[in-house]
């Protein structure tokens, strides 16, 4: 009998089910488990071959007749803020973004259950428990943190950190190549600031400062609305059968 090394990763492959990005389709998505003292390493080599994280599964799509998802990462030292940007965060310099521990909290809870309701209230995250989200956030054997954004006070410029309710927050990765957001979220009351776009410039900036080269932000469907956004985050790399691909 042959026997599989324990720290050897096992992938396996979901069942079909519908497509949240294109109409009419189903996905399939590869997995395997990131537990141990391998799992950092493993983490990064994976998000590098285009997988994502969620909790302590490592997944990307493995769909039959379909190569519609398309990973993406933002370069670093080559982005430059477009005019839509430079207002976006002009407007959100009263706001400050503050690592911590991933670890949960019932204001991030409440924040993020706006979100969905507001949001993507139709969505497979939709009926996420508090429970779950403890599990999204806490349960984590890789680098990871939580970037929460509240309004500058008195004391941010010494202290680093804003004051009041919590407006924003980023789960984050960190990788040995970059900056992977897993999650983020953010006050529906405050839609007109354009806090997405806020966010993933803040990382870019944050990767710059750590001097890491890329900001991972999942995937890109060509067809999706939804995920059109992602393209303005330029240059970037896509990955393609032959590996990463610059856009301009």
């Amino acid at each position: 009998m042959t026997h599989q090394p324990t720290d050897t990763p096992q992938f396996y492959l979901t069942a079909p089910a519908p497509c949240p990005y294109l109409d009419d389709r189903f996905e399939r998505k590869v997995f395997t488990h990131l537990v141990g003292d391998r799992a950092a390493s493993l983490n990064d080599i994976l998000t590098q071959g285009g997988f994502r994280r969620s909790q302590n599964i490592a997944y990307r799509p493995a769909c039959e007749g379909c190569r519609a998802c398309i990973s993406v990462r933002s370069v670093v030292d080559a982005f430059v803020e477009t005019r839509s940007m430079s207002r976006v965060m002009r407007k959100n310099r009263d706001i400050i973004g503050s690592n911590k521990a991933a670890a949960p909290s019932s204001e991030q809870y409440s924040l993020f259950r706006r979100y969905l309701d507001s949001r993507h209230a139709e969505g497979g995250m939709a009926d996420m428990s508090v429970l779950d989200y403890a599990m999204m956030v806490g349960e984590s054997y890789v680098a990871t943190e939580l970037v929460e954004y509240r309004f500058r006070g008195p004391d941010s410029a010494f202290t680093g950190r804003g004051e009041g309710p919590l407006i924003a927050a980023a789960l984050t990765d960190v990788l040995a190549d970059g900056l992977s957001m897993v999650y983020s979220f953010y006050d529906p009351d405050y839609a007109d600031r354009g806090l997405g776009t806020y966010m993933i410039v803040d990382h870019l900036n944050r990767a710059r400062k750590m001097g890491l080269p890329y900001v991972y932000l999942g995937y890109w469907v060509e067809d999706s609305p939804k995920m059109d956004y992602k393209r303005r985050f330029r240059p970037q790399e896509h990955l393609m059968a032959r590996g990463w691909v610059r856009v301009d």
